[in-house]
């Protein structure tokens, strides 16, 4: 008997690294099925590894009159408001405007909304079962997603999400946080890690491959012992932030003799900015340090860097999750404004990582954390990541056998 027709919806249409790489995840855990990704806006980020995207309304197309599965493919999709998602997909000469136009999005929310994005929704990446005029939803999932924050989200928008998640046949959170908010407000999620805890067990030899290609050479041959990847989102930018993170990076370079490679886990508006890490990267020069800045934002380029690293330190959780599945040294940097906030970088690793190991710390207390991770027994960070995989795919099975 044929699949159900699937639509894998996320946040997949703009460039960030960890929604690139759990939209691969999930369809190559749902083969042999008939698939669309679909997200607020049409793209094609095929380039830089990740999957052909479409817009809501083409849904109706590909049903063709058929009745379809929507997975929600993870990440922190439950606090994501229209304006933010608007400014997260804006072209780049568009930016400004949309940030300055918060104002009128707090005013007319709804019709704000629509305007920009096409439907009048608080919480676009979050999908009722309802929400597609003219197709037939036989199975609504929330995969994975997070939504650390939701309690800080106004009560229109919470009354949205919570909605959605009631209507849905299935719905998993890969935090405690998140599960312990939603069971607060009536709504029962199971736990289970992200999907980017398969990205060795599954995409290991692609990554292997892109390892050998012209990118990962370059960082090699710069670096023929060992080298820290380090990320850092545009917010850390300001001057007196980089003096202090250069510093403890020119730390952790001389107590462990290893290069810095700086690279980019998105391009997307509020992501990182190419210019703030060659800001960085002439800090470490005067301080007579090996820095690379890597300039690839294709998604298994960027996995293989982190494969090759020794030690992983940066804001993207996706990155610490990758590190994680290999097995490494890794440790998630806060930005100073948002150290008091507990956050998905805090939250993730408390739900799954063993005690010892670091979740997110302050910028300035970067060198002693790297010192302390790199001492973290090998033996337990492959267990780690051995029992993440195992869960998720078992977490996960349970939610293909739903959909078949």
């Amino acid at each position: 008997m044929p699949h159900t027709p699937t639509v894998l919806f996320g946040a997949f249409d703009r460039h960030n690294f960890g929604d690139l790489l759990i939209a691969q995840v999930v369809a190559r855990m749902l083969p042999r099925r008939e698939l669309l990704f679909a997200g607020l806006a049409a793209r094609d980020p095929r380039g830089d590894g990740g999957p052909a995207t479409v817009a809501l309304a083409r849904v109706a197309a590909f049903a063709r009159g058929r009745a379809v599965d929507v997975v929600h493919a993870g990440g922190e999709l439950l606090t994501c408001d229209a304006w933010q998602a608007a400014v997260m997909l804006a072209a780049p000469q568009r930016v400004q405007a949309l940030i300055a136009a918060e104002g009128e999005w707090l005013r007319r929310r709804r019709m704000w909304a629509r305007a920009q994005l096409g439907f009048a929704s608080l919480a676009p990446y979050v999908l009722p079962k309802a929400a597609l005029p003219g197709v037939r939803v036989r199975h609504l999932a929330f995969n994975a997603v997070g939504g650390v924050d939701l309690d800080t989200c106004d009560a229109d928008h919470r009354t949205h999400v919570l909605a959605a998640l009631q209507s849905a046949d299935s719905v998993t959170v890969r935090d405690q946080q998140t599960q312990a908010w939603l069971a607060q407000w009536g709504v029962d999620a199971r736990l289970i890690p992200d999907p980017a805890v398969m990205t060795v067990a599954l995409f290991g030899t692609t990554i292997r491959r892109h390892a050998a290609n012209r990118a990962m050479r370059e960082v090699r041959q710069t670096f023929p012992g060992a080298y820290a990847a380090v990320q850092f989102s545009a917010d850390f930018g300001d001057d007196a932030t980089l003096d202090t993170l250069a510093a403890q990076l020119a730390r952790v370079a001389q107590a462990h003799g290893i290069g810095i490679v700086l690279f980019r886990a998105g391009a997307a508006p509020w992501h990182d900015d190419l210019a703030v890490y060659e800001r960085v990267a002439a800090r470490l020069r005067k301080a007579a340090v090996r820095v690379f800045v890597f300039a690839s934002l294709n998604v298994w380029d960027i996995c293989a860097l982190i494969a090759g690293c020794r030690v992983y330190c940066g804001s993207s959780l996706h990155g610490r999750i990758v590190a994680m599945a290999y097995a490494l040294a890794r440790l998630n940097i806060s930005h100073p404004d948002h150290c008091a906030q507990p956050g998905k970088l805090s939250a993730y690793p408390a739900t799954w990582e063993p005690e010892g190991i670091a979740g997110a710390v302050r910028v300035e207390a970067l060198a002693d954390a790297v010192g302390a991770a790199l001492t973290v027994d090998r033996k337990l960070l492959r267990d780690t990541a051995y029992a993440l995989a195992q869960r998720y795919r078992t977490e996960f099975d349970t939610l293909a056998t739903q959909l078949d």
